[in-house]
């Protein structure tokens, strides 16, 4: 393969025998010397793939399979005499070998003593038909090699893509971060100053904080080609606003799969190597959940009154226990099993409390979410136990009371673990770097959203 120099690696080749002599009576009626017919035979069984460049000397390698080192090879592509292989040195040699006692071709006067003047007039002849060869055997090659690429180029580096988020989150927001070192996301740079506006190819705006500050806050002119990205992580129960926002962005960025920019709270990914065997947290005790905005009014704080008078559950967070060492995994992680109880029941709304607070605890989810068929498009089927699989809550209690009592059943749950890991979203880094993906893939593909609020909220 050629290097960037033009050079190329030698070439590993096997000595053929010497050939046998001449038959009887062929020497003296020998033909001319035509060079692109006398190697035919060595092309065919040397030749290499017709998408190498050849030199000259790459070209006689081919016609005599010997190639000399790096660093003895002819600019001008021609092999000295010492080079060439022992049977072809003989045939070139000035010195016309003895004849053999006997030989009936010595009185013929082809093989005379060393200096006579046919042998010299023959060896000229020969070397000349030889070199010519090699010359024509190079340039054959040099015209052919264009069919195939003539050098090893490297990937053109790819332009950096620059995302402006224009309010940082909530006003605090970690935003800025090395996207290539935490997330394998190469030239992208994410940014929240405001100078580099007319130069970013998105702009990044969290509906909070242009509810907060107000649409008349975001800037007064789009650059053409640049994206104006929608980025919100709530569920349309908690999200108000929407119909002010109609063909204002051009994107979307959420939790949900149809979005143009697509974060889930978390995600799956294959082990490198699968696990053999896992050893289960000690669980000493039954059932948690962690619960900040308690509303007597959400579904899930109904159920909960329901299954507690079933078994006992200890709840943490606002007004309620509090949390070991203010750690929410260390404090689940003695659990069996975890309430992943959301706060309304939406279409890929799967938050942290199952990939963090349940898959990090090794504690088995019990969701109250979307339904079962919505879950097992992000996790396998046997990872949680889903509260619509069960007529009432006290069907689910004696089943959450047989796996406390059966090791082997309990321990199914967790099957999955031996293929996958998981991995909690960065928050908000990792948003914002992967728009940096999807800038790449888009192209130049114009798009507006016309209604946020009938696509978001359906």
């Amino acid at each position: 393969m050629a290097g960037r120099d033009g050079s190329f690696e030698q070439l590993e080749r096997h000595l053929p025998g010497a050939p046998p002599p001449p038959p009887e009576g062929q020497v003296a009626g020998r033909r001319r010397c035509q060079p692109q017919h006398q190697h035919t035979h060595h092309q065919h069984a040397f030749s290499a793939p017709r998408s190498s460049r050849w030199t000259g000397t790459e070209a006689a390698a081919r016609v005599y399979p010997y190639v000399p080192g790096a660093g003895e090879r002819s600019r001008l592509g021609f092999l000295a005499e010492n080079q060439l292989p022992p049977w072809r040195r003989r045939r070139l040699s000035m010195e016309a070998p003895e004849p053999a006692p006997g030989d009936p071709r010595a009185h013929r006067g082809w093989w005379m003593a060393p200096g006579g003047r046919q042998w010299h007039v023959l060896a000229a002849c020969l070397t000349c038909c030889t070199l010519l060869g090699w010359y024509t055997a190079s340039s054959v090659m040099d015209v052919a090699a264009p069919e195939g690429p003539l050098l090893e180029e490297k990937d053109p580096e790819p332009v950096t893509v620059t995302v402006l988020v224009w309010w940082a989150p909530f006003g605090r927001g970690r935003v800025s971060g090395d996207c290539w070192r935490e997330f394998n996301i190469s030239a992208c740079r994410v940014s929240t100053n405001r100078s580099l506006q007319s130069e970013a190819h998105a702009v990044v705006f969290h509906h909070r904080d242009v509810q907060g500050h107000g649409i008349g806050q975001m800037p007064r002119q789009r650059p053409p080609g640049q994206r104006w990205v929608w980025m919100n992580l709530e569920s349309p129960t908690h999200t108000t606003g929407l119909q002010n926002m109609a063909g204002l962005f051009n994107w979307t960025l959420s939790y949900r799969a149809d979005s143009d920019v697509f974060v889930p709270y978390g995600y799956l990914r294959l082990r490198p190597e699968p696990l053999v065997q896992f050893t289960l947290p000690k669980k000493t005790k039954l059932v948690a959940w962690v619960v900040s905005n308690w509303n007597e009014g959400h579904a899930r704080v109904r159920y909960y009154h329901q299954l507690k008078k079933y078994l006992p559950i200890d709840v943490f967070g606002s007004h309620k226990l509090a949390l070991k060492d203010n750690n929410v995994v260390k404090t689940v992680s003695e659990y069996k099993f975890y309430l992943a109880f959301e706060n309304s029941q939406h279409k890929d709304y799967i938050t942290e409390k199952v990939w963090r607070n349940a898959f990090e605890s090794w504690a088995v989810p019990i969701v109250l979410g979307p339904p079962r068929a919505n879950y097992e498009q992000f996790i396998p089927s046997d990872a949680f136990i889903h509260v619509n699989d069960f007529s009432d809550p006290m069907e689910l209690a004696v089943y959450l009371k047989f796996l406390d009592k059966n090791k082997n059943m309990y321990r199914k749950h967790f099957a999955w673990r031996k293929q996958y890991e998981t991995r909690m979203t960065s928050f908000w880094a990792e948003h914002c770097c992967k728009i940096c993906n999807v800038v790449r893939k888009a192209g130049k593909e114009p798009k507006t959203i016309q209604n946020l609020a009938k696509w978001f909220e359906s």
